[in-house]
């Protein structure tokens, strides 16, 4: 069974404030710090024990590809054999125009076991690497499934009451 463990006080305001705009400081973990009223080594060491003890996952940015140039992006769906699955996943992520890559479940009528998210400054950008990803891993047939549209660009924020 899982263990259930709780946050202080202190941990919830350090995961509130890492949650929002990071500072383009020198000092980013600093202000942060001083934000809340601690020191900046105080808030490191929560961080890093929060992380140990898993409480946090992960901290990344999040790019707003579109304001960037990159303003075509697709999830190209593959057929990859099981048995090859976590080799062709592993060098597909080591491209840096695939910010996504995960393996999912087929299902009657859809073969598709490997995802790929790639964003490109074009559609023709986009294809030209689908197209290299699959010469250089031996993937198989693959599906290209273009954003229409895009309606979220946040993260899950937590104790934000």
């Amino acid at each position: 069974m899982a263990e259930v463990t709780t946050l202080s006080e202190l941990d919830k305001k350090i995961i509130r404030t890492l949650q929002g705009e990071f500072p383009l400081v020198a000092e980013p973990y600093k202000e942060m710090a001083e934000g809340i009223g601690i020191s900046e080594e105080l808030f490191l060491e929560r961080v890093k024990a929060m992380e140990k003890d898993k409480k946090i996952r992960k901290m990344g940015a999040v790019l707003r590809h579109r304001e960037v140039g990159f303003k075509a992006n697709v999830l190209v769906a593959w057929i990859v054999p099981g048995e090859r699955l976590d080799d062709i996943a592993r060098a597909m992520a080591q491209n840096p125009a695939v910010t996504h890559c995960y393996d999912r479940t087929t299902a009657p009528g859809w073969p598709y076991n490997l995802y790929t998210m790639i964003h490109g400054r074009s559609r023709e950008e986009c294809e030209q690497i689908a197209r290299e990803l699959g010469e250089e891993t031996g993937a198989g047939e693959r599906i290209m499934l273009y954003s229409k549209r895009e309606w979220k660009k946040t993260s899950m924020k937590y104790f934000c009451e």
